[in-house]
C-alpha cells in the first residue's frame, strides 16, 4: 500500500457545506468564512454555486459573494454550475473553476435534477464546452457512487460508467462522492478497483461524508490506491438536501489530524483552521461536527 506524500485538500464547506445548513448565511459572513479558509493554507475552495434561488435559497447570494471576496492570487475559488444560465453568472463574476454534478443512481437524477443520468451528461456538455471555451476548468462530481437513499447500493461498474463519460466530456478532475455516507471499506476498495481500470488515480478525487462514521476509514483505503485529493467541509458543515439522514461531510479538521499523523503533506494550518471551524460554528449557534475540533478546543 503506497500512500500518497502529498495530498490537495479541497474545502467544499462554503458551498456542499452551507448549502444544507438551515440557517442562510449573510454575504459579509460567508465572505468571512471563505478569507479565513484561504488564510489556512487551503488552495481549492468551493465558494458558492449559481442555482435557483427556489431550490438552494441558501446559495442564492452567491453572485455577491464572488464581487465582494478578496481573492488570493493562489488559491482556486471555484463554483457549482448545473447549466448555461449558472456558467454565465459565473463567467460574469471572473470564476476560474466550476463544477458539474452527475449521479450514478437514475432515481437519486431524477429527484435531484429531475432527469435521467443519461440526459443529465447530454445537458452538461454545452456548459463544459462553454467553460472550456473560455478557459475555465470543469471539475466533475458524482453522487451516490456507493449507496442511494431510493436505491441502495450502487454498482460500481455504473460509477465508471458516469465518472469515464464526464471525464471524455472535458472534466479534467472527477469528484466521486459517497452522497449519503454508506459505504464502507471494502464498499470503496471495490468502487476504486472499477473504476481505476477507466480513470488514473490522479484524476479521481474522494468526497466521503461521515454519516456511518465510515469517511476517514474509508479515505484511508482509498489512499491506499494514490488518491491524493480530497473534499471535506470545514466543521463538518452540511449534507445533502436530497438525501434523507445524511449528517454532513467529512470535517476537514478530522480529515488534516488523520493525514498530518501520516506524515502526509497538505499546506494546512490546524491552528488557523480550528479558529476557523469555531468562526463558523458560532454563527451557526452550535457546536463543530469535527471530532478533532471538539477535542482541542474544548
Amino acid at each position: 500500500m503506497a500512500f500518497p506524500s502529498q495530498v490537495s485538500i479541497v474545502e467544499v464547506g462554503p458551498r456542499d457545506g452551507l448549502q444544507n445548513e438551515k440557517q442562510i448565511l449573510s454575504v459579509e459572513d460567508k465572505v468571512r468564512l471563505i478569507e479565513s479558509l484561504s488564510a489556512t493554507g487551503l488552495k481549492r475552495i468551493e465558494a458558492g454555486s449559481f442555482v435557483s434561488p427556489k431550490w438552494v435559497p441558501q446559495m442564492g447570494n452567491s453572485m455577491d459573494v464572488f464581487t465582494t471576496l478578496n481573492r488570493s492570487k493562489d488559491v482556486t475559488y471555484s463554483a457549482l454550475t448545473p447549466n448555461l444560465k449558472g456558467l454565465e453568472s459565473a463567467l460574469s463574476v471572473g470564476v476560474k473553476e466550476i463544477a458539474v454534478f452527475g449521479a450514478a443512481s437514475e432515481s437519486f437524477s431524477l429527484k435531484n435534477i429531475n432527469c435521467s443520468v443519461s440526459d443529465s451528461l447530454k445537458r452538461f456538455e454545452p456548459v463544459v464546452e462553454l467553460a472550456r471555451a473560455n478557459g475555465i476548468k470543469v471539475r466533475g462530481y458524482v453522487s451516490c457512487v456507493m449507496g442511494c437513499p431510493y436505491e441502495g447500493n450502487i454498482a460500481p461498474t455504473s460509477v465508471a460508467s458516469v465518472s469515464k463519460a464526464m471525464l471524455d466530456m472535458g472534466c479534467y478532475e472527477i469528484s466521486l462522492g459517497d452522497t449519503i455516507g454508506t459505504g464502507t471499506p471494502s464498499h470503496t476498495k471495490r468502487l476504486l478497483d472499477e473504476v481505476l481500470k477507466y480513470l488514473p488515480c490522479e484524476k479521481v478525487a474522494a468526497h466521503f461524508h461521515d454519516t456511518y462514521g465510515q469517511a476517514l476509514v474509508n479515505l484511508y483505503t482509498a489512499l491506499g490506491y494514490g488518491i491524493a485529493t480530497i473534499d471535506s467541509s470545514v466543521s463538518g458543515l452540511g449534507g445533502c438536501p436530497y438525501a434523507k439522514g445524511a449528517s454532513g461531510n467529512v470535517a476537514t479538521e478530522d480529515v488534516l489530524y488523520m493525514l498530518n499523523g501520516m506524515e502526509i503533506s497538505t499546506g494546512v494550518d490546524m491552528a488557523k483552521l480550528l479558529n476557523t471551524s469555531k468562526f463558523v460554528a458560532k454563527l451557526l449557534g452550535r457546536p463543530p461536527v469535527s471530532k478533532v475540533a471538539n477535542a482541542l478546543c474544548a
